[in-house]
Order: structure tokens, then sequence, then C-alpha cells
């Protein structure tokens, strides 16, 4: 398989911020490759530069030099072939959960009877069609994840990219939401890009981990995760997973 083959090449990305004390190497010559239908998880340590490389990766800044490529087209700008679901909710206050789960499609001009067709599909595929009338303030942090994650879906984009959209909800609604991605992904075959501090939550749910190192960041490794789905974290195989994984992050 050739690289312009893979869904998601990074390709020596690179950025530097430019600042008056000289400027900051963010990351520098990062590389890895994403085939179809794969879920990979990127960690890393604090400052490693996880955030800025999902941004670029989404089109939402650009890399001082390198390309992330998607389908083998260069990422220029913001696409709806990537569906991007934040940590923070960014649901729109004002609108019910329907109305936040319909407005990628009404960008698109979609018409009304197959925009109203998809947002059943998506509110039943993750769980929420009896509160489609409510309002974000009704739900709680998980089900305002799952509507987030509804919207991205809704467009039926090529990839999900996910920045530590379950960094702000408990641990027990965190391992709910984990076997309700994983069935999502699942049942769509979308490629799923994750980016998460959390190394426990990585081995739960990705296929293959790319470990990132500070300073500037760059790929310190990319790690196969070789266990059968669903996944126990009291099973011998994870933790040992899990501490090769945070044994790499702290090298």
């Amino acid at each position: 398989m050739s690289e312009d083959d893979r869904r998601v090449v990074v390709d020596g990305v690179s950025k530097l911020y430019d600042r008056d004390d000289g400027g900051v190497q963010a990351l520098e010559d990062v590389e890895f490759a994403v085939d179809d239908g794969e879920f990979v998880c990127v960690v890393g340590p604090s400052g490693c530069g996880k955030t800025t490389l999902f941004r670029i990766i989404g089109g939402l800044e650009s890399a001082t030099s390198g390309q992330v490529r998607l389908s083998g087209a260069p990422v220029t700008e913001p696409s709806p072939d990537l569906g991007i679901v934040f940590q923070e909710y960014h649901l729109f206050p004002w609108r019910t959960v329907r109305g936040n789960v319909a407005f990628g499609l009404e960008q698109q001009a979609i018409d009304a009877e197959a925009r109203e067709e998809r947002v059943d599909a998506m509110l039943d595929l993750v769980g929420l069609e009896a509160f489609d009338e409510a309002y974000p303030t009704e739900l709680s942090g998980g089900m305002k994840q799952r509507v987030g994650i509804a919207r991205a879906l809704a467009v039926d984009p090529e990839i999900l990219l996910m920045d530590e959209p379950f960094g702000s909800v408990d641990a027990q609604t965190r391992s709910m939401l984990h076997e309700e991605l994983l069935s999502v992904w699942e049942e769509t075959g979308k490629t799923v890009l994750f980016v998460t501090h959390d190394v426990d939550e990585a081995v739960t749910l990705a296929d293959r981990i790319v470990v990132m190192g500070a300073g500037p960041g760059h790929v310190q490794e990319i790690v196969d995760v070789d266990l059968d789905r669903p996944r126990d974290r009291t099973d011998g195989a994870f933790a040992e997973n899990v501490e090769y994984v945070r044994g790499l992050i702290s090298e």
C-alpha cells in the first residue's frame, strides 16, 4: 500500500511559533499514517504538541513545514471529510439536541426530509432519540458529548478526529462513553484519530498508539495494541501494554 492510499498521512510535520523571544518549536518532523477504518490514539506528556498536531490535522492551523493528507489530498482548511469532536462540547445552547445534530447538514443545504432522516439515524446511533427536543442545559456531560459525536458523524465524514473528548466527565461516564464510541466505530467503520493524555484510555480504545515525546514534539514510538475487544483493565496483558506506553512517555 502506497502512502497516499492511507486514509491519513502525517508527513514530516513541524510547527514553529514565532515569538519576540525567538520562537517555540512545538512539533518537529512528526510522521505516521492511519489506515481506513483504523482506531488510532495519540498520547504523550504535557507540552508535546498533541493539541497543535490535532489542529493541523483538522485544518484549523497550518504546519510550518511538512504536510497532512487525507485520502491523498493535502489538508489546507477544515473539511467535511473530517468530523471534529473537542473536549469542550461546543453545543449551541439555543438549539435543541436535534438542532445541534442537524447543524452541519443545514450548512450543506441538504433537503429537510433527508436531513431529518439522517438526524434520526444519528440520535438512534448514540442513544439520544428520547432527548431530541432537549436543550444542552438539560443534559449531563456525557450526553452532551454524545450529541457532539452525533453532530460530527451526521455529515458522514471519512475520519472522526477527537481531542480528549472525555476528559471533562467522571470515570464511570467515561467508561460508558468508551463502550458507546467503540460500538459506533464498529457500526460505522469510520477511521478514528483520538488524542488523549490518558494511557489507560488509549489502550482501551486503540488498534495502535502513537506515543509522542516532548522538546519539541515528535513521535517516540508507534505501539500495536494486540488485544481482543472488549478489553479488560484487570487483565495482565492490558496492564503490560499500559506500563510499556507509560515507560515510553517517561523516557
